[in-house]
């Protein structure tokens, strides 16, 4: 999970910005001013650029991620955090003893960009602990430009909440390995002019007419706080059994509140309700999973690497395989591609899966075949989010704007 090693593999996946992650950690701060320094707070390293960003933790357990603009403003807010954490010269992830107000009105000094990590999830996000964005950030509230929605939630959760359709949304997600099997499992484009801090944030922001113009994650179902669950023996619970439980699992373990039911406390609009601004969604995983599941091989596998190497080699980048290459150019493509890749990518796209939703730490399970798998005993309403009435969030994505805009894992 070095610098370079991160960027070479962010080539592959096709990704153009990451984030650096734990730029306040003085021994990381000091391998990022080894990148080549490009100007206006990005950072350099083959053809993949970095923008500062660090994930902090505060009084309540809640995770916030930051954008910063420059070294010089990472360092100011280093020497401000040290006098409130213990740990900040030890963990990437460093905790500080302030509110999530104090720590706002900080990242608003040194000109940086805030916003909450993983928002909806059970464990250490804004929607474990508070009600509302204010009730987090106060008086700061107006500040937040973005909201990061995890991998347990889209658009058509976090657009069921009014509060938040003023706000970008970022599908970001931690790497936990340099490899495009993990990294950039969820990404942004945006339209910017050019590849620098201060387009990112007018991006973010969407002033100038910069603005994020797709989001792309993995399906909300097959995040592992999905549905309510026991954090044991991973049973599932509606919410109604779940709190007639107490919480308690008939195996005597804790029911963590899934994502889906959290959303239903919160949300105080339909489905399918969006502000104008919003961008599509589209659903997928990384490629190497994918072409895993239509050929029934380890992800691991020979085959599956063959396959994956061969696909790199004639169209370029990860990306340009899920996302922007037209279906005929994949079965056309003379790689010895076996059909049953170019299905899954194109069932992806449309969002022809099925989905065994995950919960209670446990990731969901996806099949190709809407067929495969057990029903639960309960329907899916519609009017819930990631239900069966919601539209392919690809039926609306004009694929012509793909050859202009630029991608971004604005975390990493």
């Amino acid at each position: 999970m070095d610098l370079p090693t991160l960027a070479e593999e962010a080539a592959k996946k096709g990704i153009q910005l990451l984030g650096t992650g734990d730029c306040l950690h003085p021994g990381w701060l000091k391998r990022i001013k080894e990148l080549a320094p490009a100007g206006d707070g990005i950072f350099v390293h083959g053809t993949t650029s970095f923008v500062l960003t660090v994930e902090v933790e505060d009084l309540r357990r809640v995770h916030h991620l930051i954008i910063l603009p420059s070294i010089s403003k990472a360092e100011e807010l280093y020497e401000t955090f040290k006098r409130y954490s213990q740990d900040i010269d030890s963990d990437g992830r460093p905790t500080i003893r302030l509110t999530a107000v104090e720590i706002a009105e900080h990242a608003r000094d040194a000109e940086a960009l805030i916003g909450p990590c993983h928002a909806f999830t059970p464990w250490t996000a804004l929607y474990a602990y508070h009600d509302s964005l204010r009730e987090c950030y106060g008086d700061m509230v107006d500040y937040i430009s973005f909201v990061e929605l995890g991998l347990s939630a889209d658009t058509s959760y976090a657009d069921r909440i009014t509060e938040l359709h003023r706000l970008s949304f970022l599908t970001n997600s931690d790497a936990h390995s340099p490899y495009p099997i993990r990294l950039a499992r969820e990404f942004n484009r945006f339209e910017l002019a050019d590849l620098c801090f201060d387009e990112l944030k007018a991006a973010i922001e969407r002033r100038r007419g910069r603005k994020p113009v797709l989001n792309v994650g993995v399906p909300p179902a097959e995040g592992k706080y999905n549905e309510s669950a026991c954090i044991r023996c991973y049973r599932h619970y509606s919410l109604t059994d779940a709190a007639a439980r107490h919480w308690r699992c008939a195996c005597g373990g804790m029911i963590k509140k899934g994502v889906r039911d959290r959303v239903n406390e919160l949300a105080d609009c339909n489905t399918g309700v969006h502000p104008q601004h919003r961008p599509p969604y589209l659903h997928l995983i990384p490629l190497a999973e994918i072409i895993s599941m239509a050929i029934h091989k380890s992800v691991g596998s020979k085959a599956v690497k063959t396959l994956w190497e061969s696909l790199l080699a004639e169209f370029g980048t990860e990306v340009n395989v899920l996302v922007d290459c037209p279906i005929h150019e994949l079965k056309a493509a003379e790689v010895g591609m076996d059909p049953r890749v170019v299905d899954a990518i194109e069932a992806f796209r449309e969002d022809k899966i099925h989905i065994e939703p995950g919960g209670g730490g446990k990731y969901g399970v996806i099949s190709l075949n809407s067929t495969c798998g057990e029903d639960r005993d309960r329907e899916v309403d519609a009017s819930e989010p990631g239900g069966r009435g919601q539209l392919s969030l690809y039926d609306i994505f004009d694929a012509r704007v793909n050859g202009s805009i630029n991608n971004n894992d604005v975390k990493h």
